[in-house]
């Protein structure tokens, strides 16, 4: 025996499933310090900002504001002070190194790229700002990371830049940069 209605259902059924998995494979998965935004927060934040947030898992540093691939160094510098995504953990660059910056365990090219503008890195708890000020944690500003940059390049201190995933960080020693895709931006000259 034939049921038309079967054929009509089944239809149906499989057009909002086909409709269903359309509509997940065109959302976008981004998640900032291990909290998904949503996808009308991305449009805003890529609109106002002018940048493409490729889908991924970041961490993100409000205070200074560093971004890397969860598990990562940083491989950027973004505004400051943006209210999104969870807190920033200690483990969101992988750590292993014992040198905290804002909570976040530094990942060792971090602590590489540090070297490079001075020598001497201590393992410990520090604050930075997104003007290069920082010190121990609860404790006044006793460098600029940013001068000593310059510092390193006037002593004939050597350039380092660190590439990533659509984008580079990097000094010359006077000057922090970040160059990637549709958007750069220098710090600390």
């Amino acid at each position: 025996m034939h049921f038309p209605w079967r054929n009509t259902a089944f239809l149906l059924l499989t057009a909002t499933a086909l409709l269903a998995s359309s509509a997940e494979a065109q959302q976008r998965r981004v998640t900032i310090n291990r909290v998904r935004i949503s996808d009308a927060q991305l449009a805003q934040l890529e609109r106002q900002y002018r940048v493409r947030i490729l889908d991924g898992d970041y961490w993100y540093d409000a205070r200074v504001g560093a971004w890397g691939y969860w598990n990562g160094p940083a491989v950027g510098l973004a505004v400051p002070g943006l209210s999104i995504g969870g807190k920033l953990t200690a483990n969101a660059s992988g750590g292993g190194t014992g040198v905290f910056i804002n909570g976040r365990e530094l990942h060792p090219l971090d602590v590489a790229a540090l070297r490079t503008i001075t020598p001497t890195v201590l393992p410990g708890r520090y604050w930075l700002d997104a003007n290069g000020w920082g010190g121990y944690e609860g404790q006044p500003a006793f460098f600029n990371l940013w001068a000593l940059a310059a510092q390193a390049q006037s002593r004939g201190g050597s350039s380092w830049i660190h590439r990533g995933v659509g984008g580079g960080m990097g000094s010359d020693g006077s000057c922090i940069y970040y160059i990637g895709g549709a958007a750069s931006a220098t710090v600390g000259c």
